[in-house]
């Protein structure tokens, strides 16, 4: 199974990582490896995390990360990586 990065997902995480480094650079740091680990353990176990809190469809699932939530969607051969955004901004 692929893995597969949305724009939208790609520039919210950007973003976020550009705001946590302002502060810390070693936080960003290690905050963008532990996601990037759960995201890579996707690929065996899909279904792993919760069914999407924002969508009606089972293939949607929330990967909830520190006050994060990544919403993904498992297809057949790959999983879309949608967005990541901070609860309370959604």
């Amino acid at each position: 199974m692929i893995i597969k990065f949305e724009d939208l997902f790609l520039e919210q995480f950007n973003m976020i990582l550009t705001h946590i480094s302002k502060d810390k650079k070693y936080a960003a740091y290690t905050f963008k490896k532990s996601i990037q680990k759960k995201i890579t353990l996707l690929k065996e176990h899909p279904l792993m995390y919760r069914k999407s809190y924002y969508f009606d469809d089972k293939s949607y699932r929330d990967l909830i990360h520190q006050g994060y939530t990544v919403i993904y969607k498992v297809e057949v051969k790959r999983i879309l990586i949608l967005e990541i955004f901070k609860w309370q901004n959604r």
